[in-house]
């Protein structure tokens, strides 16, 4: 028999990245005062790591929760970017319903869509929440139409394509029904969702059952599964059996349970089905398991996640710097952290080599990985790692490889050099429209290897008023052909120093610099792109010796133009097959795998 449990709600914010989620759950946080000093905790609570505030972005899903009317609402904040498809697909298990933000502006983008799609998979029903209708440039019907098209495109049912529309500008922390009637706080928003989200399902005779679907840890408990209990009650030191991914039964006990409270997590003697908590007592547990009565374990199947599409290897570093910045540099940690990170980290994966000092890891994007990096970077890892590659699968005897959805803006008088550089690299063009901002859109069907180093490529063609976002869509025939990606020439230390005003000013000349004067710099290790497409060694430490002619610095002052900044997105995009980027907590360095030039010259003579 199942039954609902009415004084509890469970809802995940989903949307496409920067269409406001995490602005909009500061509003409901603030007006419910799920804190105490929560007016003095800034913007984007809940995006609480340092790269989700430097890059304005939500990496990890967080739960949060609040009361309003005598129900307790649980919120589930999302990632908006797909190369964080993982944490999104394993929280809507735990949800009964969705927010699907719209910005007024922009409208549904292609990770709207992919969020969308794996919402109205599961059964979900969806409140669309169209955000930002205070900006000037706001198209708010034309927006609910498209949004409306893109329930019918992804199969929505008929209950699902009845969804209630809430109008808001969460920045101001104002919700309406009516978009020509603003209103005064966010209640109209969360008035609809105790109206229109149904309360959790609970099965009165079934067995106890929840299925994990995050981890937490804490200094005293230890590790702790995360996920919705699905039926029964769940008492403190209640026995339990733990349902491994493979059918084995490990019997524990439930030493401590915890639900959401506000921003906190708080310690509770019993939880009633449909609610979210978090269960101690399990030092092994894994996303994905099932704990279960032990009289009836019943597994949960388990979530469904996609695969990752791209792989580079970690290593050791071998650089002549190495060791001397990191606190963690040997294979050992190398292998303990990846490993780590496997428990949570549920789209990555990673596997051993031939090398004991390499490791292959494969993510669902450049980015996904480029923030794996940039964590243990900051932990005191020191690694280097290679030029990303697309992951090739086999069936039927024919070679596949991924496919991803580019979608484009950018000005009208830079779209030959963006239509050419995208075609060169395999774009087919699906849709093409002006936007009423004059600005070019354009969707592509490219593959993913077309997309590596294409920002960067664009970026340059368009002085930097490129837009553009890129998804995973699906495996594909692969292309036999190569593509016609304009090959880069690096500029190369000669010798091992550091890098002088005067040995600079020389070098820029053949190209753009990385770095500027007083940098230690090591033979073979990358300093700038050279102008033409070939590697071109130069002397960056070559310093002005005085003669009994003149003075070493009585020459006209020289003037360098300042480097471009070396971010481990630039180097990871920019790297080719004959190079590497160290990664230290201090440095990004690019270097060639051969360092010296004799090497390099015998290794292009035998390709």
């Amino acid at each position: 028999m199942t039954m609902r449990r009415t004084d509890i709600r469970n809802i995940a914010i989903i949307a496409h990245v920067d269409h406001g989620k995490t602005t909009l759950v500061d509003a409901i946080l603030k007006q419910t005062h799920v804190h105490r000093n929560i007016e003095s905790m800034g913007e984007r609570i809940l995006d609480s790591m340092d790269q989700e505030r430097e890059r304005g972005i939500t990496i990890k899903a967080k739960n949060a929760s609040v009361v309003y009317k005598g129900v307790k609402i649980n919120i589930v904040d999302t990632p908006g970017h797909a190369d964080f498809g993982g944490e999104v697909e394993r929280t809507l298990r735990m949800v009964d319903g969705v927010l699907l933000l719209v910005d007024a502006k922009e409208g549904p983008m292609p990770q709207t869509t992919f969020v969308l799609r794996k919402a109205l998979g599961l059964g979900h029903k969806a409140i669309v929440v169209i955000n930002k209708i205070d900006r000037p440039d706001a198209q708010i019907e034309d927006m609910v139409n498209r949004t409306f098209d893109l329930f019918g495109h992804l199969g929505a049912s008929d209950d699902q394509l009845d969804f209630p529309i809430v109008y808001t500008s969460a920045l101001q922390g104002t919700a309406s029904l009516d978009p020509e009637k603003p209103g005064a706080d966010i209640t109209p928003l969360l008035d609809t969702i105790l109206g229109k989200i149904p309360p959790p399902a609970i099965g009165q005779d079934r067995p106890l059952q929840l299925l994990v679907l995050a981890l937490a840890h804490d200094p005293y408990k230890g590790k702790m599964g995360i996920g919705k209990l699905l039926s029964s009650t769940l008492t403190k030191r209640q026995a339990l059996v733990r349902i491994k991914t493979d059918g084995t039964l490990v019997p524990g006990k439930a030493t401590d349970l915890l639900v959401f409270e506000g921003l906190e997590r708080k310690e509770v003697d019993q939880v009633e089905a449909g609610e979210i908590v978090a269960v101690a007592g399990f030092p092994e547990i894994m996303i994905g398991e099932t704990l279960a009565d032990p009289e009836q374990p019943v597994p949960v199947p388990p979530v469904a996640i996609d695969e990752p599409t791209v792989q580079m290897t970690f290593s050791v570093n071998t650089s002549p710097f190495a060791g001397r910045e990191g606190k963690y540099v040997t294979s050992r940690h190398l292998r303990e952290r990846l490993y780590k990170e496997l428990e949570t980290n549920v789209s990555l994966r990673a596997e051993e080599t031939d090398s004991t000092d390499q490791f292959l890891v494969a993510g669902r994007g450049e980015l996904h990985l480029a923030v794996l990096i940039e964590a243990m970077r900051r932990e005191g890892y020191e690694l280097q790692v290679s030029q990303p590659k697309v992951i090739l699968r086999e069936a039927d005897g024919v070679t596949l490889e991924p496919y991803e959805e580019l979608t484009i803006e950018v000005p009208v008088e830079f779209q030959g050099p963006v239509i050419e550089e995208v075609g060169r690299r395999r774009g087919k063009l699906r849709h093409m429209k002006l936007t009423i901002h004059g600005d070019l859109h354009v969707e592509y069907h490219i593959p993913t290897r077309g997309v590596i180093g294409l920002k960067n490529a664009l970026l340059t063609k368009t002085k930097g008023t490129v837009i553009l976002y890129h998804m995973f869509a699906c495996y594909e025939k692969a292309d036999p052909r190569a593509f016609e990606v304009e090959p880069h020439g690096s500029l190369i230390a000669y010798e091992t120093g550091t890098s002088s005003a005067y040995g600079l000013n020389i070098a820029q000349e053949r190209g753009a610099l990385f770095i500027g004067p007083g940098v230690e710099v090591y033979q073979g290790m990358v300093v700038g792109e050279n102008a033409r497409d070939e590697d071109l060694d130069v002397n960056v430490c070559k310093a002005k010796h005085l003669t009994n002619m003149r003075a070493s610095g009585s020459d006209e002052a020289i003037v360098l133009t300042p480097p471009r900044e070396m971010t481990l997105e630039f180097a990871l995009e920019y790297i080719g097959p004959d190079e590497v980027v160290e990664v230290t907590p201090a440095s990004i360095r690019i270097r060639k795998r051969l360092l010296e030039p004799e090497e390099r010259r015998k290794a292009r003579k035998t390709r």
